[in-house]
This record gives C-alpha cells, sequence and structure tokens, in this order.
C-alpha cells in the first residue's frame, strides 16, 4: 500500500530521566506506574523525540539495590567517571540534533532523586549533565516530575509541560 503522505519528524527533542519510560528500574518498592509514566503519552503526542539517560543506579548497583542517598551515591569511588561515561553517547546524539537544527527544549528530571534531581539538591547524574550540555552550548529549560505524581494523580503535569516546550517557566 502506497503511503498518501510523508511525515516530516517534528524536530523537537527533550531529554528524560531514564524512569520517566521505564519504572522497572526504580528501587523496588518505589515504583509509581507499572510501566512509563503516563505523562510520556502526551509528550508523545505533542511531537516531542524522546532520549532516555541512563539510569546510573541501576548500572552500578542492580535491580535489587537498597535506596542511598545523593551522599551515598557520591561517596562511591568512580561513581562520578562512571556517570560521565555514561552520559556520552547522549551528548554526542545531542550534538548531532544541535548540528541538524533540532530544537533542544530541555531535560525533564526527577524531583528529590539522589542523581536525576534538579531543582534544590541536583543530583549527581544532572549536575554532570548541565556541565556536558554547556560545554556543547546547549541551553534549556528543565522540569521536573514531582514526587507526588504517579500513574493515578498525575495533576497538572500536561499543562506545565505545555509551558515547558513552550520555552515558559514551570
Amino acid at each position: 500500500m502506497l503511503k498518501e503522505s510523508i511525515i516530516f519528524p517534528g524536530k523537537k527533542i527533550v531529554v528524560v530521566s531514564h524512569c520517566i519510560l521505564n519504572q522497572n528500574a526504580v528501587v523496588n518498592g518505589w515504583e509509581r506506574a507499572r510501566g512509563a509514566y503516563p505523562i510520556v503519552k502526551y509528550i508523545l503526542e505533542k511531537g516531542v523525540g524522546l532520549i532516555q539517560l541512563p539510569c546510573p543506579e541501576l548500572l552500578c548497583m542492580g535491580l535489587e539495590r537498597a535506596a542511598m542517598s545523593y551522599e551515598d551515591y557520591n561517596s562511591i569511588e568512580g561513581y562520578r567517571k562512571r556517570c560521565l561515561d555514561l552520559l556520552e553517547p547522549v551528548i554526542t546524539q545531542l550534538k548531532m540534533y544541535k548540528e541538524s537544527n533540532y530544537k533542544y527544549l530541555g531535560v525533564i528530571g526527577i524531583n528529590e532523586s539522589p542523581n536525576c534531581s534538579i531543582s534544590g539538591k541536583r543530583g549527581i547524574l544532572m549536575e554532570l549533565y548541565f556541565e556536558a550540555c554547556e560545554r556543547i552550548g546547549l541551553i534549556g529549560k528543565y522540569m521536573e516530575i514531582p514526587t507526588s505524581y504517579d500513574e493515578f494523580n498525575v495533576g497538572d503535569l500536561e499543562s506545565e509541560f505545555d509551558k515547558f516546550i513552550e520555552g515558559e517557566d514551570v
């Protein structure tokens, strides 16, 4: 069957914390959705492409890990270096998108995460992510999934995302 119309990419990119797309990666018992967060469907319906950050907690400590704080992760020898190594392919992708005139909208983190928090005490992975983005001249907004958000309590996150993609402060 011949396709009647051509679909062109929206050329908009958002980077998301790993567990936004995969709640199976979080500490056991801390899951807030059965799979991905419901906001993911809304983001995709807006024609925005997603780049998933790696989860250093999962990759360094495994699925059966205990909950740990920023300080706990920061005290692990080589942890920051491992995070930098994990970020390298993401930063490479972002450079490629930037060079091809895609619009980088920003990053969506997880509030109060030891690695993916952005506001308040910034998480380790996000500290390194923002430094890497600055080095390549990539500036974008950010928003966070609040601690109250779950599969059954979505609040007004969709309207916050609309503001986010329009460049407004959220």
